[in-house]
């Protein structure tokens, strides 16, 4: 009995070991004080003869405790902001405390630690305006006083390794800006790179990482932290963000904080512990406190937050509800904390855009921190989850075109209605220009909204046409509901609506008040889900109108033959004329999950029966937006031409 208690002890005390390593991902409040019982490392000024800058410097080297000349050690050279100097880690981080603190629990490599002054000119004092453009060069000069007078001095002084496996940069501020600039910059030189808080002289991303594929070779750890109230933060997540789209292994880490010493003696603190060591690429998203706010939120909400791995962190204020769950696909149960928040963190998400719902003592609510779309049939909230392969509907600056919102009235609905129009870049400005047009559909529970705002459609072709993969074209997003009953467009009677809707209405409207050419060849039907079928409705039965026609994610219903049997009769007595008329008849799926999966491979085995002519593509993520956005993407470059 007291052989199996002392083992649940043990197993308990283990659980709670690994949990708390799980946990650990901040440094203890009180770690930067010192601990008597702690072996100290030492402080000492060195000074060193600077070619570049024609005088004599000065820097702080930290040794680390029991330091020895007979053994080698790796260096760090960590640099200070732009109102510092070679004193500034030393008066406000403590970093020697830290660093002895964390030998003595065992969780460092023994290293020597470089603080020099990044100000590389003769009067290297921060004093007078240090904003004065010759002292803000002086921080760029520093890479050659750096690479060329300190780094040879230290190597010729102190028993370190001299190649750069065992040689790391990190800085704060100014000082952060400066690391990645010279050690990405210098990848010969520097494996282990790290940016706190880093400033405006942070280069473009693409500068930083011209070769991504090289950068993911060399560097053993590129680190990049901040706090989430910095008002400096974008410069760090602009360079995450492009190191993320190019597949460049790094740790993200955001933490509660503003730009100071709290958050820059934390990201020492967690730096420091990477250094020198084995690393494992396939944890770096795991190391983070706070997640990134959506792209989707609300002007100035931190919640949602998106953590590295994908997985979504919830806030909720609602101190009077009973029970409070997210619905993101699957139901997620919040917990309540004392101060009336409701928390949960989810699973990890697949890529793009997915409607999401609060779930509060069981009615259905929009999130007042997010944006809401029209979706599902009502408002409903959405998230943005960002992933590499993304770039293709990011802002860029290349030449943008305008989405028109323009209401017409249409005698067959005997109604007011509206649509959403993309123009091109220079629409405005090529008078004598007419373009080709796409009509582009929605799915069930959506309206003309959709493809504008979850779609993104404008932002997508306005990177193709920049990139010449695409011709300049408009698009127009209609309102596909049309039948008497409002939503839907799956019976032959509001197909019939839809069909008459668009050549009576729709069509005439666009081409009295837009310059648009007006012949088959220059005009294309598609459609997603509802959308999908009331193109091979209407576009299939008037091949004579649209040289192209795009089904996403549909298929005629192979439980209903009353309604696809007249499609399918028509199909066949007509299948050379749709054969001839055609240019592209392009279908895609969502993979094996879209719902629609199997009523399209049913429908894709019957045209192959008659003859029919078509093109099939598959990307995976079932029947949602991030599948629907890339048929976009790949169906836009195969038209008008």
């Amino acid at each position: 009995m007291i052989k199996k208690t002392v083992t649940a002890v043990v197993l308990l005390f283990s659980l709670l070991q690994v949990q708390s390593q799980e946990i650990l991902k901040q440094m203890p409040k009180g770690f930067e004080e010192v601990r008597t019982e702690s072996a100290k490392g030492k402080i000492d000024t060195i000074t060193y003869s600077s070619k570049t800058v024609g005088t004599n410097r000065r820097a702080l080297v930290y040794t680390p405790p029991g330091f020895s000349k007979k053994k080698k050690y790796p260096v760090l050279y960590l640099l200070h902001g732009i109102g510092g100097d070679e004193k500034e880690w030393l008066n406000g981080g403590r970093p020697q405390v830290i660093l002895d603190n964390l030998y003595a629990e065992g969780k460092l490599q023994p290293m020597i630690v470089v603080m020099p002054n990044g100000r590389a000119m003769k009067d290297d004092r921060a004093t007078g305006n240090i904003m004065a453009p010759d002292k803000v060069q002086a921080f760029a000069t520093f890479e050659q006083d750096l690479l060329n007078d300190l780094i040879p001095f230290i190597e010729k002084k102190f028993p370190v390794y001299t190649d750069r496996e065992n040689r790391a940069i990190a800085g704060l501020s100014m000082g952060g800006g400066q690391s990645l600039n010279f050690g990405l910059g210098n990848l010969d030189k520097f494996a282990w790179v790290g940016g706190f808080s880093s400033a405006p002289n942070t280069k473009l991303p693409n500068e930083l990482v011209p070769d991504p594929a090289k950068a993911k070779q060399q560097l053993k750890l590129l680190w990049i932290s901040c706090g989430d109230a910095d008002g400096l933060l974008s410069f760090s997540k602009r360079t995450h963000d492009y190191l993320r789209q190019n597949d460049v292994p790094h740790i993200y880490y955001l933490e509660p904080g503003g730009h100071d010493f709290k958050v820059w003696k934390n990201g020492l603190y967690m730096f420091s512990q990477f250094l020198f060591k084995p690393v494992d690429a396939a944890q770096f998203s795991k190391y983070t406190v706070l997640g990134t706010a959506a792209a989707t939120n609300i002007r100035s909400a931190k919640y949602p937050q998106i953590l590295p791995d994908s997985r979504v962190l919830f806030r909720i204020k609602a101190p009077d509800a009973q029970k409070v769950q997210i619905d993101l696909g699957k139901k997620y149960d919040m917990q309540k904390d004392t101060g009336g928040y409701w928390i949960v963190t989810t699973d990890s998400i697949s890529e793009g855009f997915h409607y999401y719902s609060l779930l509060i003592d069981g009615v259905a609510v929009a999130d007042p921190a997010s944006e809401t779309f029209y979706g599902m049939g009502r408002m409903a909230s959405g998230i943005e989850i960002p992933f590499k392969g993304d770039g293709y509907y990011e802002l860029k600056d290349v030449p943008h075109g305008d989405i028109r919102i323009k209401k017409y009235f249409s005698p067959v609905t005997r109604s007011w209605r509206q649509c959403y129009i993309y123009t091109p870049p220079g629409y405005d400005a090529n008078t004598t220009t007419k373009y080709p047009v796409l009509y582009l559909l929605h799915g069930g529970g959506e309206d003309e909204r959709g493809w504008a705002m979850q779609g993104k459609t404008d932002i997508i072709l306005d990177n193709l046409i920049a990139e010449q993969k695409a011709k300049p074209m408009i698009i127009v997003m209609m309102d596909g509901n049309v039948s008497a009953g409002g939503p839907g467009g799956f019976g032959e009677q509001a197909l019939r609506a839809f069909e008459n809707e668009l050549k009576q209405t729709l069509i005439p409207f666009i081409e009295k008040n837009y310059r648009v050419a007006t012949d088959a060849n220059s005009r294309a039907l598609a459609g997603l889900s509802m959308g999908g079928l009331q193109t091979l409705h209407a576009g299939v039965r008037n091949s004579n109108m649209f040289a192209y026609l795009g089904v996403f994610s549909s298929g005629w219903w192979s439980n209903q033959p009353s309604l696809s049997t007249p499609q399918y009769e028509y199909m066949k007595t007509n299948a050379s004329t749709i054969n001839t008329n055609l240019k592209q008849f392009w279908i895609a799926m969502g993979g094996k999950e879209d719902i629609a999966y199997n009523n399209c491979k049913i429908m894709l085995a019957k045209f192959d029966e008659l003859n029919i002519n078509y093109k099939y593509s598959e990307y995976p993520g079932g029947h949602t937006w991030p599948v629907w956005r890339n048929n976009l993407y790949n169906f836009a470059q195969l038209l008008f031409k």
